[in-house]
């Protein structure tokens, strides 16, 4: 009996054992980031908090050059959205590129060997000039979001020729015939980080205009009305948001009113501003790039690869834990200024020459007439 009793306690410490594993153990770091008395602090493990830092360290930047010089766009052919940097600004910008996108095939990722490159024979070209625009236009007009720190190509990428979090449009799991599948309790989707959610909260919110609001303004439901499906893939979009940034829910709401904005982070702010940045990037941006992408770069229903939070997060409340590298890259700050032609430039410039000599002539027949001219005082 009594060994019957050990072997039963060895075997439950065993199991005990393996169930602690999967947890964080105590003690926990815990940072206080919203109103007192509402449990609005992140919680962090330690050793997570190592594994992360470890996971967003940044390669060092090229060193500087001038902006001074011929520019890129007079000197090669076919250069579109970096033609009005100078030739030394352009080539460091393609040398840092090629170490965040495709440190093992170099330059030959975009280009192929004994060709001009100016040819865009390869698809990858033509998608990485859409993605510096992508990058350039988060940095101009999303500073909502994005801040100062701004993201670089390196902020998805981290080395690979495709972030490592991307996503396409969800395709339900086979099930039994005569049956619709609802999209959902499917335990191995980390889309819905492996609860019994809806596995694509992103084509509503990310792709499509879907409200993501789950609580009227009226005591009775008036305008927009959340049913419970919508409710649960606002749920799993708001779980992949936690999720991806290494945060709990209080990062951006008040435990004791969720609806409110007004008492809630300044970070639920930015979220919604990520959220439509998001979205353009992968309407205005991503989804154009589709008739290039071969078929192994494109979902089961034919839809290319699409970012949402955890393309550039990674775990992360601030990608690559807040490192600036755009003040290394200035260059991918803002989109090229529209470039105009060189005969409406000599247009503008004779018609600027001729209203000057008009003016001057002007200027001097009314000093001829003054008669005040000439007389001595």
């Amino acid at each position: 009996m009594k060994i019957f009793n050990l072997k039963l306690l060895a075997g439950v410490s065993a199991v005990a054992a393996v169930l602690i594993s999967g947890c964080d153990l105590p003690p926990q770091d815990t940072v206080q980031r919203g109103y007192r008395g509402t449990g609005m602090e992140a919680v962090y493990s330690p050793e997570a908090l190592e594994e992360i830092i470890a996971a967003n360290q940044v390669p060092d930047a090229i060193p500087a050059v001038s902006a001074e010089g011929p520019k890129a766009r007079d000197i090669y052919q076919n250069v579109e959205v970096l033609g009005h940097l100078s030739v030394g600004e352009f080539t460091r910008l393609m040398a840092a590129i090629t170490q965040w996108v495709s440190p093992e095939q170099g330059c030959n990722y975009c280009h192929v060997p004994g060709e001009g490159f100016e040819e865009d024979t390869l698809y990858t070209k033509k998608v990485a000039r859409v993605m510096i625009a992508m990058t350039q236009n988060a940095n101009q007009n999303w500073g909502a979001h994005v801040g100062d720190t701004g993201v670089t190509c390196y902020t998805c990428h981290r080395g690979n020729n495709v972030p490592e979090q991307v996503w396409t449009i969800g395709v339900a799991p086979r099930h039994a015939s005569g049956h619709v599948h609802q999209m959902q309790n499917v335990a191995h989707q980390e889309s819905s980080v492996f609860a019994s959610l809806p596995i694509d909260p992103f084509t509503p919110y990310l792709l499509e205009d879907g409200v993501a609001r789950d609580q009227g303004n009226t005591a009775l439901p008036q305008g927009h009305v959340a049913s419970i499906e919508s409710t649960e893939q606002v749920y799993s979009l708001m779980m992949h948001y936690s999720d991806a940034l290494g945060v709990n829910c209080t990062h951006c709401h008040n435990s004791r009113a969720f609806g409110s904005w007004e008492e809630s982070s300044a970070e639920r702010v930015k979220a919604w501003h990520g959220q439509q940045m998001v979205k353009s990037m992968n309407n205005d941006y991503i989804n154009p790039t589709n008739d290039w992408l071969p078929a192994y770069r494109q979902g089961p229903l034919g839809d290319p690869q699409k970012v949402n939070c955890a393309t550039c997060h990674q775990g992360a409340y601030q990608p690559l834990l807040g490192a600036n590298m755009l003040a290394d890259y200035p260059n991918l700050g803002s989109l090229a200024p529209a470039s105009s032609d060189p005969i409406e430039e000599a247009v503008e410039a004779m018609e600027e020459m001729v209203e000057e000599a008009v003016e001057a002539m002007e200027s001097a027949g009314l000093e001829q007439d003054d008669p005040t001219i000439g007389e001595a005082h």
